[in-house]
């Protein structure tokens, strides 16, 4: 299996972090940045603008990257290169009733650090990067659940 590349948004307004949970009907507690695979023949911020309003609804301008992190499950043959990008919210809000067309992500909202310390939170350099103003780089992350 080729190795799966995906962009996702590190999204900072008013002070709080834009995370979804991306496990049909909270079947994990785990939450991430929004953002998906990318398809061939769009840029990377054309894919992350994309797979952001699908997620959220929210409309969005993808700036800097920040942030690189490898996923990997090495029995299941999976490996991701995910590349994170500065974000800024252009237009539209959170939505309870707004439903993400591939069914994936059921849950989103914004967190302040604060509440960053009591949820599990993909990858384990997000937090520091989003709030920083940083770059990094994270290598072979075991994906879980």
């Amino acid at each position: 299996m080729p190795i799966r590349v995906a962009t996702r948004a590190v999204l900072v307004h008013d002070g709080k972090l834009l995370l979804v949970n991306a496990y049909p009907d909270g079947a994990s507690d785990l939450w991430c940045a929004p953002g998906g695979g990318a398809e061939m023949h769009s840029s990377l911020s054309q894919n992350l603008m994309r797979e952001v309003e699908e997620e959220t609804g929210l409309v969005i301008e993808v700036g800097a990257p920040c942030l690189v992190n490898e996923f990997h499950a090495a029995r299941q043959g999976f490996h991701q290169v995910e590349i994170f990008f500065r974000c800024t919210w252009v237009k539209g809000k959170l939505d309870n009733a707004w439903r993400d067309p591939e069914g994936v992500v059921t849950r989103r909202r914004w967190f302040r650090p604060a509440e960053l310390q009591g949820i599990r939170l993909k990858p384990d350099s997000l937090a520091n990067i989003a709030f920083s103003g940083g770059i990094a780089y994270d290598a072979l992350e075991q994906i879980i659940g």
